[in-house]
């Protein structure tokens, strides 16, 4: 499933991510997952929240930069393996992986929820729902990479 995630620029000093997720709890916002990438002076705050348009405007108003970024979501048996399987498809059709952050999300529902980023997302989506065979994706138009050119 293609879904909408925020990334954040949050300068990477002491109280810079609190005042980020003050002014979610102000304004009662879940996140729902959440990944923090970072660097010498910045760190990128990625977020997924139910109504991702909303929350980039009150991060806006906020004074914070915000992004949209669409990536896939997907949900897989919590065993081994099975991430394996699904970036395996991806990466034997040629579609990169930028990054990914995953989570369990209890032991008794048995699953596992997976963010991904990737540089060909509906391709990804296709594999990933078995709507493409990883044997096809270069060949018929259906599972075709979009702009890939001999």
């Amino acid at each position: 499933m293609i879904i909408n995630q925020l990334s954040v620029f949050v300068e990477n000093q002491p109280g810079k991510l609190a005042e980020v997720l003050g002014v979610l709890h102000t304004h009662e916002i879940n996140i729902r997952a959440m990944s923090v990438g970072d660097t010498a002076d910045f760190g990128i705050l990625r977020i997924i929240v139910n109504e991702p348009e909303k929350v980039q405007h009150v991060l806006r108003g906020a004074g914070f930069t915000v992004k949209i970024t669409p990536v896939a979501s997907i949900i897989l048996s919590d065993q081994p393996g099975s991430l394996f399987e699904q970036v395996s498809k991806l990466s034997s059709a040629g579609v990169n992986v930028e990054y990914i952050y995953a989570f369990a999300a209890n032991s008794a529902e048995k699953h596992a929820r997976v963010v991904l980023k990737v540089d060909n997302l509906n391709l990804a989506e296709r594999l990933i729902s078995g709507k493409c065979e990883t044997s096809e994706a270069y060949g018929d138009d259906a599972c075709a990479t979009p702009n890939f050119y001999w």
